[in-house]
């Protein structure tokens, strides 16, 4: 996973749980600006994911904030206007 706040340094992760939230994430994105908050993607996704992996939605925060930033990193979503941070999907992965 690489982040846009330390690039260079890919990290590993859980790639069951990463697959996960990035599947649930990216549906939930509009493919233009200015996109949703964060926290209102988290709304949206939380439905979508599996139970097993995140009971009660448990670290679900965690993981989207660390799927946010690898698909940031890897330009398949930006950030849209000014603050709070809202995301859309670029369809344009690096």
């Amino acid at each position: 996973m690489e982040s846009i706040t330390s690039p260079g340094r890919p990290q590993r992760v859980n790639k069951d749980k990463y697959t996960a939230m990035r599947d649930a994430f990216l549906p939930v994105l509009p493919g233009e600006a200015p996109g949703l908050t964060v926290a209102e993607a988290k709304a949206a996704l939380l439905p979508a994911l599996s139970h097993d992996l995140f009971p009660g939605g448990e670290k679900a925060g965690w993981w989207l904030k660390a799927v946010q930033l690898d698909l940031e990193a890897k330009g398949v979503i930006k950030r849209g206007g000014t603050g709070p941070v809202r995301l859309f999907r670029t369809g344009t992965p690096k």
